[in-house]
């Protein structure tokens, strides 16, 4: 992996070229909670869907996450704050404007970056995530809690013992990971929604129940469109062949 500084923070990233011809439209990986590059978009194949499909594929470990640099204060993650790592990421790279996907927190993310620079995004893709970005704030805060406790069988609440358990896995910083999800709980307002312009594919599993309404949230934004992904919940949607074949689809045909 290579690495530089967004504002004095290290961030971790891989930059994968575009398998034969490169169609010019280079796309930003941004991965969700308690994950990291490797578990979001590598492990999923998205890396390699989308280079064989001519793209260049950026992927970085959120700060807090994976091998980027450990904070510990929740003021470090504010959403726009890990937006602007994402921008940097860009400069660092020297790519005037790309496709940004980000997936539930990452999806987050990936909508304040819109927000922020929409100069810098050709179009938005937010999977795991739709009307709670707006109402409400997806993962709840006693995920926190669970990164805190010494073990996960002090845990009986199905979800933070899922999420700690995941954690586990990726080899977290449970005390970083504690940190994110008290910092990075930012919503947007309908109308800070409706000033995002670009073309938007919102892709949901039909058995989420942490992301909200993909429908709901696409009839706030000016170009958008839902994509069910049939069967899947919050954690099996991502790497879901439908999935990534509606992603396919709606970057070949997004203006």
């Amino acid at each position: 992996m290579q690495s530089f500084s967004s504002d004095g923070v290290r961030i971790a990233f891989i930059d994968v070229a575009a398998e034969g011809e490169d169609r010019g439209e280079p796309i930003i990986l941004i991965h969700g909670f308690a994950s990291n590059h490797a578990v979001n978009w590598v492990n999923t194949l998205w890396v390699k869907t989308l280079a064989r499909a001519g793209r260049r594929v950026i992927a970085l470990d959120n700060r807090g996450h994976g091998q980027s640099e450990k904070l510990y204060d929740p003021a470090a993650y504010d959403s726009f704050i890990m937006a602007e790592d994402a921008r940097r990421l860009l400069d660092h790279l020297d790519i005037p404007r790309a496709d940004v996907m980000g997936y539930s927190m990452g999806a987050r993310i990936s909508s304040h970056l819109a927000l922020a620079h929409p100069d810098r995004v050709r179009s938005l893709l937010m999977g795991g995530l739709g009307i709670h970005l707006v109402e409400g704030v997806g993962l709840p805060m006693g995920i926190a809690d669970a990164m805190e406790v010494a073990s996960a069988d002090e845990l009986t609440d199905p979800l933070q013992r899922m999420f700690r358990l995941f954690a586990e896995q990726t080899g977290s910083d449970l005390k970083a990971l504690a940190a994110c999800i008290r910092g990075s709980r930012q919503t947007l307002t309908r109308a800070e929604i409706e000033r995002i312009t670009v073309p938007t594919l919102i892709s949901v599993g039909t058995k989420d129940e942490i992301a909200g309404s993909p429908h709901k949230l696409a009839a706030l934004m000016p170009d958008a469109q839902a994509l069910d992904i049939p069967g899947r919940d919050h954690n099996l949607a991502v790497g879901d062949k439908a999935h990534r074949a509606g992603v396919l689809q709606f970057l070949d045909e997004r203006a």
